[in-house]
């Protein structure tokens, strides 16, 4: 197997195709465009193979439900694997099923034994490998290219798939109008070999693994934790729900308002689409720039408007020309803005969880434009296509003034490499890495002028051990000497105490280095590490009780 060549700068850094000069990332790229445009001819050929054999239009608008529920049913646990395993071969796995699925669908539709609850679980099969190989390939790209590279990257990924997603209903309508459905299906399935092929090639540089990794369950909880206690991305999540929300409305009134307003039909609908994808080439093109010039929240700011303005000329324009020029504006701030989403996610969250944190974010952000598809509909329904694009134009401004309380984080402020000063300690007792629960004390002595900056410093300090999985945190004060304040939390276990460690970044060192400051002494705050056992009545009625006992205290798989 010939190994994929190192990287050979091509290009100057800084520019929105710099990535590209990393030959995996490359590769990996025109291999998933490829894909993308497979999958959109897959979804044109299964729309219309179920608009011919269902009568119902419910069970017609039940292929688009198949195929986005995955992404919210298994988005989560999909980002707990990519963490906890090897993504390159959650990658191959994901793809390898999406071409056998692809195949059988192939076959049974070539042979004529296709029904729609059928193809409605074929299109649900692929969509569930969807949802797992996204989190995977997504958190790849920091593996692929360096930090500096990774804006222009996200930015990269988004404009090859608006690409495919702009050309490729095109191209798939026709070879369904050519060949057949099952045609586009069997071109889907060739499609994924290219990224396969890829993938097999790849040899990525992995670190040696010092821990087992995870249990899924928690894995998940770690995750959700994890995300919870981290102000930036419960930012960046709230924020591209509400945009999710917002400007799902132009893309699922679309159709409306090519049959109703600029009345032009199918025809125009396919411009309106061509439109919108190339304004996202040319926001994926102008993103570094803009990023250059202004700050995350600036970029953000400038996709809403330019979102609102597409959709006041959508509401109100009856000229087809015109409405194309508002989705020029749409299809960039529609890049823009999921790609700074998405970048922030990345840049705001260690390597360690970062897939599971691009997870949730998948989450927020689809289940905002699942949610508004909805309802949009039922307000252009209720009241017309205006009133509910004006709507959602007051909720993308709404987000755009939510910037001025909750901005977005700059996606230089944190270093989230590991810290990599931990080493596990030695210890007197004998236990076993599954032993706990694990009680950690840390005493400092705090003069009275410095109490709060103390407290300050360990309110951050509390945030970032929960964060980080310590449970039970609290901090003492000595009633009898009152510069003694002490810190306790536990571990479920020892290998925990190790994880828990072993998840400090750069950026956390800085408040250990505030804590050394203020404490005070030449000395380092002394740490203690206990372990909990539970006290059993021993009585000399019981021979060889205290000798159990004793076993006991230091076998952690017998209980006492």
């Amino acid at each position: 197997m010939v190994a994929i060549p190192a990287d050979k700068p091509k290009q100057p850094p800084g520019t929105v195709l710099a990535p590209l000069r990393h030959p995996i990332f490359r590769a990996v790229w025109f291999a998933s465009m490829a894909s993308n445009f497979g999958g959109m001819i897959q979804s044109v050929g299964a729309a219309w193979l179920m608009a011919s054999i269902a009568r119902e239009a419910d069970t017609v608008a039940l292929i688009q439900a198949s195929v986005t529920a995955p992404i919210m049913l298994f988005s989560l646990m999909a980002g707990a694997l990519a963490d906890t395993f090897d993504r390159r071969k959650i990658m191959l796995i994901a793809q390898s099923f999406m071409l056998v699925v692809s195949v059988t669908l192939a076959a049974v539709a070539w042979g004529g034994a296709i029904t729609p609850w059928l193809l409605i679980l074929f299109t649900f099969l692929i969509g569930c490998g969807t949802a797992f190989n996204g989190p995977a390939w997504q958190a790849s790209v920091g593996e692929m290219v360096p930090r500096s590279d990774l804006p222009n990257a996200v930015a990269l990924n988004s404009m090859g798939f608006n690409i495919a997603r702009s050309v490729g209903p095109a191209v798939g309508g026709a070879i369904v109008a050519a060949v057949g459905a099952a045609f586009a299906f069997v071109l889907n399935a060739f499609s994924y070999l290219g990224l396969i092929v890829v993938l097999l090639r790849w040899k990525p540089a992995r670190p040696p693994q010092l821990l087992p990794s995870e249990p899924l369950g928690r894995a998940i909880a770690s995750g959700l934790r994890y995300v919870s206690m981290s102000p930036h991305l419960r930012v960046v999540l709230l924020r591209s729900a509400i945009f999710g929300f917002a400007a799902t409305a132009v893309q699922a009134l679309m159709p409306l308002i090519a049959r109703d307003h600029v009345t032009s039909g199918p025809l125009g609908y396919g411009l309106l689409l061509g439109a919108f994808g190339v304004g996202a080439v040319g926001g994926a093109f102008s993103s570094t720039k803009l990023r250059r010039r202004f700050s995350t929240e600036a970029v953000v700011r400038c996709a809403c408007l330019s979102f609102s303005l597409a959709a006041v000329v959508a509401a109100f324009s009856p000229y087809l020309l015109l409405t194309m020029a508002g989705f020029l504006f749409a299809g960039a701030g529609w890049v823009l803005a999921l790609s700074t989403f998405n970048t922030s996610v990345q840049m705001s969250a260690p390597r360690w969880v970062v897939a599971r944190a691009l997870s949730l974010y998948q989450m927020s952000a689809f289940g905002g434009m699942a949610l508004g598809s909805w309802c949009w509909g039922l307000v252009a329904e209720y009241d017309g296509i205006p009133i509910a694009l004006c709507a959602a134009t007051a909720v993308l401004l709404a987000n755009l003034a939510l910037g001025f309380w909750l901005p977005l984080p700059q996606f230089a402020g944190l270093n989230l490499d590991p810290l990599n000063r931990f080493k596990e300690p030695e210890i007197a007792v004998h236990i076993e890495p599954r032993s706990g629960p694990i009680v950690i004390t840390i005493e400092y002595k705090i003069r009275e002028e410095d109490i709060v900056a103390f407290l300050r410093v360990m309110a951050e300090r509390r945030r970032v051990r929960k964060r980080d999985g310590a449970r039970h945190w609290t901090l003492l004060r000595d009633l009898n000497d009152p510069e003694v304040w002490v810190e306790r939390y536990h571990t479920p276990t020892w290998q925990d105490y190790i994880r828990h460690n072993s998840r400090i970044t750069q950026a956390d060192a800085r408040i250990s280095e505030e804590l050394r400051l203020l404490h005070k002494g030449s000395e380092t705050p002394r740490v203690h590490r206990m372990i909990e056992r539970q006290t059993d009545a021993i009585t000399t009625a019981q021979p060889g009780a205290t000798q159990d006992f004793h076993e006991a205290l230091t076998d952690p798989h017998r209980s006492t």
